[in-house]
């Protein structure tokens, strides 16, 4: 009896074993991991602008909502020749309504973390819906 239990135990212990040994070295891959998908730079960015960005929150894209519209947002940036992507790095100033600028902050900290290609792509959609 004692030697089918050593056996029993032997037998678990090298089962268990081996599965881990097989994923040793092999990357796992996690539900919460981004996948790399072949979309367009305007796709990603509005993707980014309806998620992890959540402009959609204050921004429509054509009515004011509590910030102002992405087609005048576009509109006003292609006038001055604005920099959106530094603008989102908190690098450059407010150039749409300044006076808003303090319920921005937030959001400016969180972009700031974006990275380039993410920043240009949000930039790209934004001017994709300039009319």
């Amino acid at each position: 009896m004692k030697q089918l239990t050593l056996i029993v135990i032997v037998i678990l212990v090298f089962s268990c074993k081996k599965e881990s040994e097989e994923s040793f070295g092999k990357p796992e891959v996690t539900a919460t991991e981004e996948v790399v998908t072949n979309q367009t730079p305007e796709a990603l960015g509005q993707e980014i602008f309806e998620g992890k960005g959540n402009c959609i929150s204050c921004h429509q894209v054509d009515q004011k909502l509590i910030g102002p519209s992405l087609q005048e947002i576009a509109k006003i940036y292609k006038e001055k020749s604005g920099n959106m992507v530094g603008f989102f790095k908190g690098e450059s100033e407010a150039i749409v309504d300044p006076s808003q600028f303090a319920l921005m902050q937030a959001n400016i900290e969180l972009t700031k973390t974006f990275s380039d290609e993410e920043l240009k792509a949000l930039e790209g959609y934004i001017y994709s819906n300039l009319k």
